[in-house]
């Protein structure tokens, strides 16, 4: 037997898991914090920080190359580091949100 994909109730969009990897004193940790909560009005965010000096976000550093903070992950794959950018965050989730026979 398969298990639904999410618990949200039917016709509620699935949620985006969003993972940041930060570090303390990090302005550009400060802005994609901003632009996610911007962008979390439109689309069903969960946002999760993870402290880059951690033993976890050491790891998903190294293995997705994030060479410096904030990392941000949509559901597990990088969609970059450093200055988020809004416009390509947003045409990312656009993507994720088509129907696969679009």
């Amino acid at each position: 037997m398969t298990q639904p994909m999410s618990t949200a109730p039917a016709g509620t969009p699935p949620t985006i898991e969003i993972t940041v990897l930060t570090q303390s004193d990090c302005p550009l940790c400060e802005h994609a914090t901003a632009v996610l909560a911007r962008v979390k009005q439109e689309y069903p965010l969960a946002v999760r920080h993870i402290a880059l000096g951690s033993e976890e976000g050491r790891a998903l550093a190294e293995h997705h190359r994030v060479l410096f903070a904030p990392g941000v992950l949509l559901d597990g794959e990088l969609v970059g580091y450093g200055r988020l950018s809004e416009r390509r965050l947003r045409r990312e989730l656009a993507r994720q949100s088509k129907p696969a026979d679009q």
